[in-house]
């Protein structure tokens, strides 16, 4: 007997994988524990859930086009960060769902998340580390799980996708100031005058820099995507709890208003002042 349906579709699976048990269904959405009988606690959860996938793609297209960037693959890299700036494109939406959690709505759990914050998403601590953001304190936060902490201290030494690109730059023949080629990764990057040269002349030279402009190209878009989603974060937090603390400790609004200010990429935002 056929365990095909007229349509050609498989209903015998005693033998077969099946969709859930391939995604891991089970263990995915029982994952979704309220610590209190508010309605919309729900949403604040599954949203910071699927933040999280999205941020561990992230991560993994981030670590694979900054080898790729290294071992001069620069288009495999290019096809890796368009699709980082598409996901973060999900991420910053995610934000308008929920934004429809009223502040009179999150009161009534806010007190059961206790400590828990996003503050302490080690996943966008190392996306921070990754684009070349370096903030020793954070990995205080993971102390208590040292197989982590040893994995966060290994992202935060090494060097981030900006620095491989400055080493293009210098493969390229361009004149880069030694001691940013062997620098301490664990310090966050500082605009250098013999950087902001080298893009400058790939930007005024396209047609023969074009791997080096479109890694530029490629950059600045990751870079403007993180800044919306941290606006959108920030304006989302004021939104819901307007300036108070925030439940790991952090000053809220006014940490991520400051936040604001930092930029990955320093030179290739002041390019275009100098063109």
């Amino acid at each position: 007997m056929s365990d095909k349906t007229d349509e050609g579709v498989y209903t015998d699976f005693k033998d077969r994988m099946t969709y859930g048990e391939y995604l891991k269904l089970d263990e995915l959405l029982s994952s979704q524990q309220r610590l209190s009988n508010h309605h919309d606690e729900m949403l604040f959860i599954i949203i910071h859930q699927v933040s999280e996938l999205w941020m561990k793609l992230i991560l993994h297209e981030l670590r694979e086009s900054t080898d790729a960037i290294r071992n001069g693959e620069l288009q495999s890299a290019f096809k890796m960060l368009a699709r980082v700036s598409n996901i973060q494109t999900q991420i910053i939406h995610a934000w308008d769902v929920l934004s429809t959690l009223t502040p009179a709505e999150y009161i009534q759990f806010r007190d059961a998340l206790g400590q828990a914050s996003g503050f302490q998403s080690y996943q966008y601590r190392m996306i921070e580390f990754a684009l070349g953001y370096k903030t020793p304190h954070v990995l205080k936060i993971y102390q208590k799980e040292p197989n982590l902490h040893e994995e966060l201290k290994e992202a935060y030494e090494a060097p981030s996708i900006y620095d491989v690109s400055i080493e293009k730059l210098v493969e390229a023949g361009f004149s880069i100031n030694p001691q940013l080629v062997e620098r301490d990764y664990t310090k966050p990057y500082q605009a250098d005058e013999s950087v902001a040269a080298a893009w400058e002349k790939v930007y005024r030279n396209v047609d023969l820099y074009w791997e080096l402009y479109q890694l530029a190209e490629k950059l600045v878009d990751i870079e403007d995507s993180l800044q919306q989603w941290r606006f959108r974060h920030m304006k989302t937090v004021e939104r819901i709890i307007g300036h108070k603390t925030g439940t790991g400790g952090s000053s809220g609004v006014g940490y991520l208003k400051n936040v604001l200010n930092h930029r990955f990429f320093p030179e290739l935002w002041d390019v275009r002042t100098n063109l």
